[in-house]
């Protein structure tokens, strides 16, 4: 079993709000053993919150950065939780 990383992945997708469509640039941040893991995560995340087939997500970039450089403080603070597990 591998460690667990923080992936920042970088992209275009096609949100469509009242009817229109424009490609928008997101970068999202996610823990993932591996990059193909993180792009799968940020598919199916896209693809839940937003109703995006996968057709209209473009991945641009994908790459491991350090757990303080997230923008998102979940990802920060499960970092602080390093250690710590359950029996």
């Amino acid at each position: 079993m591998g460690e667990v990383k923080v992936f920042r992945v970088s992209g275009i997708a096609l949100f469509s709000p009242d009817k229109l469509r424009e490609w928008q640039v997101f970068r999202i941040d996610v823990r993932a053993l591996t990059k193909e893991h993180a792009i799968e995560k940020v598919l199916s995340e896209l693809g839940s919150r937003h109703k995006l087939k996968r057709s209209h997500i473009k991945i641009l970039e994908v790459k491991e950065i350090r757990p303080e450089e997230s923008k998102s403080k979940f990802i920060r603070q499960l970092e602080t939780l390093r250690g710590w597990y359950f029996e």
